[in-house]
């Protein structure tokens, strides 16, 4: 269920918050703050396919939730010098809805789908010569007036981003030239993005403040610009000029997140694994139904932070907490 004080959300946000996450994001790989390898590497693919005057090949970027992908993909068409499509695996529900939007391609385009990995087998399937060959044969008329039409496409590029790359079909992902894996950031790079955005909002930082948030934001950089925002609003309903490192205390605290940066839903999951199972092996499902979630969320936005900070692991049998949590809420493992 949804929980007012959730710092960690899905993809659904309300029209205003969209507006701002999309002022928020830098225009070039220089701009772009943290994941220093995957740049570099991006750099020199983006400079080779430009002096060939070619399409760049096509990229897959995958990882856990909120760390760039889709400001990274519109990053890329901007340095080539290209028009970018965006759409989501989803929102492609037949063939014909992806030979609209490859129809709409210039030579050397960029089709950017996020969630890939939720594209239907069918349009997938379409996807594996385009991707090739650019062109997919498509089947005009019903019954006997049928025929297929052979249907040539422009070089494009294909940005696939997705949560769970284990759920794509080997071959689909074995199209996409290049493969990124985008880590979480540090807590170095995210201080500057919160200076960054913050300076966008013209609004006043202390170093301390802004270190306070980075290092509370789950290595998340959508998660640390969401916390800024909500700090913000606590500074300036209090009559701060600047946001320092007490108003972040302050504000956090109430907002219910932890030192380790994890919110109601994080601990709620833990202390029913320690409190109803004795910390496991429990099933997914079953810690979804205790804690009123679903089972694709905990496993594309809670679990990878929980598993990346030692808290959590997971076994043949099912999920496990880790001593490392147990101590974290000061409880004696079972162990």
């Amino acid at each position: 269920m949804a929980d007012d004080h959730r710092i960690v959300s899905g993809s659904a946000e309300d029209n205003d918050e969209t507006v701002v996450e999309k002022s928020l994001r830098p225009q070039k790989l220089s701009q772009y703050i943290g994941q220093d390898q995957l740049k570099h590497e991006l750099s020199i693919y983006i400079q080779a396919a430009r002096q060939r005057a070619e399409s760049l090949d096509h990229v897959l970027l995958y990882g856990p939730p909120g760390l760039g992908k889709t400001t990274l993909a519109m990053i890329i068409a901007r340095e080539m010098g290209v028009n970018i499509k965006t759409t989501s695996g989803p929102a492609i529900e037949k063939p014909g809805d992806l030979v609209a939007l490859l129809n709409e391609l210039r030579p050397g385009d960029v089709l950017f789908i996020d969630e890939i990995h939720r594209l239907p087998k069918v349009v997938e399937e379409m996807l594996y010569s385009a991707m090739e060959d650019f062109y997919i044969d498509i089947v005009v008329g019903q019954g006997p007036t049928a025929h297929p039409v052979h249907f040539p496409l422009p070089p494009f590029t294909l940005i696939g981003a997705t949560t769970r790359a284990g759920n794509l079909a080997a071959p689909l992902r074995d199209r996409f030239g290049i493969v990124e894996h985008m880590n979480y950031y540090q807590v170095a790079d995210l201080q500057e993005i919160v200076k960054r955005t913050a300076d966008i909002f013209h609004t006043t930082i202390q170093e301390q403040a802004a270190h306070e948030i980075a290092r509370r934001s789950r290595g998340t950089p959508r998660i640390a610009n969401r916390i800024l925002k909500r700090v913000r609003d606590f500074a300036q309903v209090s009559g701060r000029s600047a946001i320092e490192l007490p108003i972040v205390a302050h504000a956090l605290e109430l907002l219910k997140v932890d030192d380790m940066g994890l919110d109601e839903t994080d601990k709620k999951l833990l202390t029913t694994m320690i409190e109803i199972y004795n910390g496991g092996p429990v099933g997914l499902n079953t810690i979804a139904a205790n804690i009123g979630e679903e089972s694709e969320t905990i496993e594309s936005m809670y679990e990878p932070y929980l598993l990346q900070i030692g808290f959590l692991k997971r076994t043949a049998r099912g999920r496990t907490v880790t001593n490392k949590a147990y101590e974290h809420f000061n409880l004696k493992s079972v162990d």
